[in-house]
């Protein structure tokens, strides 16, 4: 994935959602798409902000992942 396939995915986000995404949070892997400086900026003209796990743990990505299977599963059956 490269920085720009990144920072089109916003601007997706923008078309549909508006300029101007004030209190948004955008949480990602530490990726170096994530943590590029063009990403960073690009965020902070658009009034969101970065938020990037620790490397090393899933412990804020294990119960979501969870979660998710669960409901894959309802859908499924």
């Amino acid at each position: 994935m490269r920085t720009t396939m990144v920072l089109d995915a916003i601007e997706m986000t923008r078309g549909s959602r508006g300029t101007r995404l004030a209190g948004l949070r955008c949480h990602s892997a530490a990726g170096a798409q994530f943590t590029s400086t063009r990403y960073g900026e690009r965020l902070a003209e658009i009034g969101a902000t970065p938020s990037i796990g620790t490397v090393g743990d899933s412990y804020d990505n294990a119960l979501v992942q969870t979660v998710n299977g669960y409901n894959k599963a309802e859908l499924i059956r």
